[in-house]
């Protein structure tokens, strides 16, 4: 009995890393999505952001009601000056949002006429993709 505890937790020890590894690069791929992401919302070509967003999103937003929102809460803040990422974390629950695999990143970002904001960026794995499914700005 002994030598099965250790065998698993020398086993757990060996896969540990692999775990990590691919959870990292999970993160990196999302991230790269929502800089993508991003970048069309920055340009205004709000139909494009809406048409790459994942199918949680549009299935809650129709193509329309996101123009008027991100609108009216991107369009008085001005030209985006600078955005750095201060936090990103994968996960597989959200409140309100069924089970999956997330990752809830938020940005520093500087705009023309808004100095500090905090963006939080939410891409979900769908479909096999990494898709955005959540934006707020404050």
């Amino acid at each position: 009995m002994k030598r099965i505890a250790c065998s698993t937790l020398i086993l757990l020890l060996i896969l540990l890393p692999f775990a990590s590894r691919a959870s990292e690069q999970k993160q990196r791929d999302a991230e790269q999505e929502a800089g993508k992401w991003l970048a069309l919302v920055d340009g205004g070509q709000y139909q494009e952001s809406w048409q790459r967003a994942a199918s949680l999103f549009k299935r809650q937003v129709s193509a329309e009601q996101w123009h008027q929102a991100i609108t009216a809460a991107r369009d008085p803040f001005g030209i985006m000056i600078s955005r750095q990422l201060m936090s990103s974390a994968y996960t597989t629950t959200l409140p309100g949002a069924p089970d999956g695999e997330y990752v809830v990143m938020q940005f520093k970002t500087v705009f023309k006429n808004k100095q500090q904001a905090i963006e939080t960026v939410t891409p979900m794995l769908d479909e096999g993709n990494w898709r955005v499914s959540g934006y707020y700005v404050r």
